[in-house]
Formats: structure tokens, C-alpha cells, sequence
């Protein structure tokens, strides 16, 4: 009996934003599981693509420019190329996925996997784009050039994909690998010697009729990356951002607190009153409740974000920035993770592994958690919400808009001065120059957009319902217990009478939550802060929308039963101290929020920067630094707004 052959392994490769991404899930569909390579936290997604009747597995390495093996990425793409990591065979082939658009700088990593003794095929993709800008191009001519298959593909349109499966089978089969010869012993020789390869073939087979929207294209340019205006136009977006997502989320906002408050009322009038019914409404629907009700906010930020990169602005935006980072020390490439970093700190700061230089990639991970990330939002809107709803400035532009730009400025600065510092001691190292294409403009591709929205607003709602529900519970165990039925002395009967401290507070204060409160609250005070809101405060390490939920639930939202239930809002402008003071003020909110654009608050992001970084001595100086520079903002805030007279 035949042992049965082996399962042939297929490498994707290609540069960043070359629709590699979207290619592989086309050819893999849902079949795919994501592991990271031995002894890295570089990811590793591996599919099964089903080549005629035949099986194969088709591994996608992460996106690259060039196989020069500089960064941990590019490493980790020649090691698997060469069949040097554990677990994994020598690929039988190489899809090289190749962007139609721009086909020069794409096909320098096609001829460098020559080098590998490997099987190509070339996959064209943006072949749509390709031809709506009125280029022409031979893919007969473009094959016999390169001496490898090429397929024009469009995945999302499923055009090519049977071609590229039969180019794969085929070099399979005759298991070719193309031998490209270089001249010149220098590297700089070598690397001319591959443009030079790649000249000659374009113009066999390429010929471009673009030269008008060239023109305009540049003219384009001039104006939104000019040193000046550009910025201008920047800081105008961003406005027009968040302006836009406080006026188009209301509502939805409002139906959903609406709906989570609704379905308290129904767990508390159809369960008998008791510890399941309190944890049910009070701690799971009310605690999880308060931070989806912000989906709304979280989905539209993802969706401009996805649009901004869609057209091509994001390149322009780095270009503009990159002066600006170059003073402070910091790579160019750092502005790529940092602007990830305001989706999320996790995805930016494992995005600084196409930074070569260790130092370079430190400092930028060191100051990746500055970028106000979509949790905080959650605690912006909220304090917004609860003091600045309503107002304007000049007539027209809400405060809200400009505050929530203000936070998000004020993490930007406030990287940048900490980024000069560690360039100029502990990190200590020049900048190396900054190279980077500007990406032609287009018309966002809506299926493409949506897909990245609803990706990321599931990893949103998918954490909330996972590790915030987890906190919730736990939060609302801490504020249950213990359920004391001891008598209360007469004289602190009479002083709460006097004070009007509800039952539930008084309650609150002898839980374990709030003896933990009150053992930091003299730490807290001088922020403006009193033991409730510390209780929110060390949640709130453990994910930073959490504060949300926890001040759900310490304020008892949607306990009453009835219509007109207070809103979380509500509930934080009406608080009130055991002496009957108000406890929150415009002032105490705008100092939380300076808290929270500073503080490293969120576990999942410590862990990161740990497997990243491969030393928890960095972790425990980014958390110590990080919190001890929030404290002293938040203590200047406060206490400065109070010698001016602020409340």
C-alpha cells in the first residue's frame, strides 16, 4: 500500500496593502487558525486552499517590502523560505501577491524570492483599479519577462481565482524554480540590478495613460501635505471626526440605553427578588450594558479610520507627521503603529516589528498607549455627556468636539515630549531616514471599509462580553458583599439621616469594594476624586471602558423600576458625598479624563508590551512612568483649575 504524498505547503507573500489579506481569505474562506511562529509573537495564519481536487495548506507571511531580514518580520519570512522554522516544510511554491498599481516597488520582493529556489506565481491584484485608471498592461509579455506565471486576480469579484488555483497546480508539477542571475558584488550593485530587471520588464508590458490624473493627483498633494495648510487640513478632519461621531451616534445611543434599561425592568419583574435577579440586572445587563451602549461612537470611528486608509490619506497624514517625529527622534515608520494605536495599543504596538532598530522600536512601543485608543472613548463621551453636553464654541462647534480633540492631542504631545526624552538618554540612537510611498488615491472600496468596521467592533463587543462581563461580576460580587443584617449604632443612624445616605450607599461603603475604595482615597483626593471613583479607577486597570460599567453599577443605574429611572448621566451629576457635597463637577471630569489619556489602563496591552519587548523590566517602567506622569497631570489639573477658579 502508497503512503499517501504530502500535503504541499503554499507561501503568500507580498508588500503591506497589497490585498494579500483579502486574497488569502478568499482562497481559504473560513478554514483558517491563527498561531504565532515558535519562540516569537509575530502571528502566524495558515488556511487549507483547495487546488483543483488537490488539498494544500497556504500559509500567509506578513506583509513585507523586501526579504533583507532587518526586522523580526522580514526574519521570519526568509526563515520559512529557506524551511528553518519548526514545524513547517520548505514551501513547495510562492504566490507573490503583486499591487497592479505599483508595480515597481511590488516586484522587488518577486526577484528577491527568486533567490530562494522556490516556485512563483505572481498574483495581479488591483487589477480593477489598475484599469479604471486606463493602464494598459500584457500579462503574456509581463510572464515572459519575469519567466513565472502571472494571473490578474480580483478576489472580491472572484475573477482569477480558478486561474491562480491552475498557474499553482501546474508549477506543482514541474516543481521550477526560476534562477535569477545578478551582476555586482556591493549590495548597492545587486539592488540596482534588480530595478534595472524590473524596468525592462514593465516596458515590454506596461504602458500608462495616466498622466492627467497624475496631474491632478499632485496638485492634490501640494496642498494636503503642505507644511502649513496640510496640518491645517489635518486638525480640521480629525474636528469634522469627532464632531460628526457625536452627532450621528445620539441616537442609537440613546435606543440602546433604552433597550439595556428595558431589559433590567424585565429581569427584575419576571425573576423573584433575590441575589440571581440583583446579579443578573445590577451586575451582567447593567455592567456590560454601560459600555455597549457606546458601540455607536466606536463603530463610526472605526469606519472613518477605514476610510482614511481607503483613499490614501493615511500616507499623506504619516508624510506630514514625519518632520515632526524626526525632531523628536522617533522612525518614520513609527507613525503607521501609532496611528494604529488609536483603534487599539495591542494591534499598533505589534506593528513596531517593521522597525529595524531596537531602540527605535522600544521608543515607539514605549509610547504607543499615549494614542487614545477606542476604549477611552467610552469615558470621554461620558464625562462630555455629563458636563459640556449642549455647549458650544464660536456658535457652532460643539465642546464636546473640541474637548474629545484636545484628549486626543494632548496624548499626542504628550508622546512626543516623552519619545525626545528617551531618545536622547535610555534609547539613545540617530533616526534612520525616512522611505515611504505615497499610495495613488481611490475611491474607498465600501465592502472593504465595512469588513474592517464590523471586524473591529467585534473584537469590541467580543471583549465585552468576555472580559468585561468577567470584571462585572467580580465588581459587583465586591459591591454585594458582605450582606450584613447587624444594627446599626443610633448615633450613625441619626448622622446618615442627617447626611441622606441612601441604604444602597450605606452599603456600598461597608462592601469589600468600598473598603478598598476608602483605603486609597486619601491617595485619590487630592485629584478631586473620592473612594467610589477609586473603586472605578482599579477596575478600570484591568480594561479602560470598564470604569464605565463599574460606575454603572456603583450608582445603581436602571434599579428603579419605573420610567423614569436615571440615566448614568443623571446618576453622576446628582452624586453626592456622605456630607451631601457634590461629588463630580466639570472640573473632577476633565481631570479623569487628563487621567485617562495618560494612564496605562489595560491589562491585555501590559501583556503585549511584555511578549514584545521580552523584559519585564521595560514593562514595569512603562506602567510606573505612565501612571506616575497621569497622577501629576491629573493633580495639576485639578488643583490648578481650583486656584483659578474653576469647578
Amino acid at each position: 500500500m502508497r503512503d499517501a504524498a504530502p500535503i504541499p505547503l503554499i507561501a503568500l507573500a507580498g508588500n503591506p496593502n497589497a490585498g494579500k489579506t483579502t486574497l488569502f481569505n478568499a482562497l481559504t474562506g473560513l478554514g483558517q487558525k491563527v498561531a504565532n511562529y515558535p519562540g516569537v509573537t509575530v502571528e502566524r495564519k495558515e488556511g487549507a486552499w483547495t487546488i483543483g481536487e488537490q488539498q494544500s495548506r497556504l500559509i500567509d507571511l506578513p506583509g513585507l517590502y523586501s526579504l533583507d531580514a532587518t526586522s523580526i518580520d522580514e526574519q521570519i519570512a526568509s526563515e520559512v523560505l529557506r524551511g528553518e522554522v519548526s514545524g513547517l516544510p520548505k514551501p513547495n511554491a510562492v504566490v507573490a501577491v503583486v499591487d497592479a498599481t505599483n508595480l515597481e516597488r511590488n516586484l522587488y520582493l518577486v526577484t528577491q524570492l527568486f533567490d530562494y529556489n522556490v516556485p512563483v506565481v505572481v498574483a495581479l491584484t488591483m487589477i480593477d483599479v489598475f484599469e479604471k485608471q486606463q493602464h494598459e498592461i500584457n500579462i503574456d509579455k509581463l510572464s515572459a519577462s519575469l519567466g513565472v506565471p502571472v494571473v490578474a486576480v480580483n478576489a472580491s469579484a472572484d475573477r482569477g481565482i480558478h486561474d491562480l488555483a491552475e498557474a499553482v497546480s501546474q508549477s506543482l508539477k514541474s516543481a521550477h524554480a526560476h534562477k535569477f542571475s545578478l551582476n555586482g558584488e556591493s549590495e548597492n550593485a545587486r539592488i540596482f540590478a534588480r530595478y534595472n530587471f524590473i524596468s525592462s520588464a514593465l516596458q515590454e508590458s506596461v504602458v500608462h495613460n495616466d498622466q492627467a490624473a497624475h496631474g491632478i493627483s499632485e496638485k492634490i498633494d501640494r496642498i494636503l501635505t503642505h507644511k502649513f495648510f496640510g496640518l491645517l487640513i489635518l486638525v480640521g478632519i480629525l474636528l469634522l471626526v469627532f464632531q460628526t461621531i457625536f452627532a450621528w451616534a445620539t441616537v442609537p445611543m440613546d435606543l440602546l440605553e433604552q433597550g439595556f434599561g428595558a431589559l433590567g425592568d424585565a429581569v427584575r419583574a419576571g425573576l423573584p427578588p433575590g441575589i440571581l435577579t440583583d446579579l443578573i440586572a445590577e451586575g451582567i445587563i447593567a455592567g456590560v450594558g454601560g459600555v455597549l451602549v457606546f458601540l455607536p461612537q466606536i463603530l463610526l470611528l472605526f469606519l472613518f479610520i477605514s476610510i482614511l486608509e481607503d483613499t490614501g490619506y493615511m500616507a499623506r497624514a504619516a508624510f506630514l507627521m514625519d518632520k515632526l517625529m524626526s525632531r523628536v527622534g522617533l522612525h518614520g515608520k513609527a507613525f503607521l503603529p501609532l496611528m494604529s494605536s488609536f483603534a487599539c495599543a495591542i494591534p499598533g504596538i505589534m506593528a513596531t516589528r517593521t522597525i529595524e532598530n531596537q531602540r527605535d522600536r522600544f521608543a515607539t512601543i514605549m509610547i504607543a498607549p499615549f494614542m487614545s485608543c477606542s476604549a477611552r472613548l467610552p469615558v470621554y463621551t461620558l464625562m462630555i455627556g455629563a458636563f459640556f453636553a449642549g455647549q458650544t464654541v464660536l456658535g457652532f462647534l460643539s465642546v464636546g468636539a473640541v474637548l474629545m480633540l484636545a484628549m486626543y492631542a494632548l496624548g499626542i504631545v504628550v508622546a512626543l515630549v516623552v519619545a525626545f526624552i528617551l531618545k536622547r538618554t535610555v534609547l539613545k540612537s540617530p533616526p534612520p531616514p525616512f522611505i515611504m510611498e505615497l499610495p495613488p488615491y481611490r475611491m474607498p472600496n465600501l465592502r472593504t471599509v465595512f469588513q474592517n468596521m464590523l471586524t473591529r467592533a467585534w473584537l469590541f463587543v467580543k471583549r465585552a462580553g468576555t472580559v468585561i462581563l468577567a470584571i462585572s461580576i467580580i465588581l459587583w460580587a465586591l459591591m454585594y458583599f458582605p450582606r450584613t443584617q447587624a444594627t446599626t449604632p443610633a448615633s450613625e443612624v441619626i448622622a446618615a439621616e442627617q447626611a441622606e445616605i441612601s441604604p444602597e450607599s450605606e452599603h456600598l461603603r461597608n462592601s469589600y469594594a468600598g473598603k478598598l475604595g476608602h483605603a486609597i482615597e486619601p491617595v485619590i483626593q487630592p485629584l478631586g476624586f473620592d473612594w467610589k471613583i477609586g473603586v472605578a479607577l482599579i477596575a478600570s486597570f484591568a480594561a479602560r471602558e470598564v470604569l464605565v460599567s463599574t460606575l454603572s453599577i456603583i450608582y445603581n443605574v436602571g434599579k428603579d423600576e419605573n420610567e423614569e429611572s436615571p440615566s448614568l448621566i443623571s446618576a453622576i451629576r446628582e452624586a453626592k458625598n456622605e456630607g451631601g457635597e457634590v461629588v463630580w463637577t466639570p472640573l473632577t471630569a476633565l481631570t479623569l479624563m487628563v487621567f485617562f489619556v495618560l494612564a496605562i489602563q489595560c491589562m491585555s496591552t501590559v501583556a503585549v508590551v511584555r511578549r514584545e519587548t521580552n523584559s519585564w523590566a521595560w514593562t514595569l517602567f512603562m506602567v510606573s512612568y505612565m501612571t506616575g506622569l497621569a497622577y501629576f497631570a491629573a493633580f495639576v489639573t485639578f488643583q490648578g483649575g481650583r486656584l483659578l477658579g474653576f469647578s
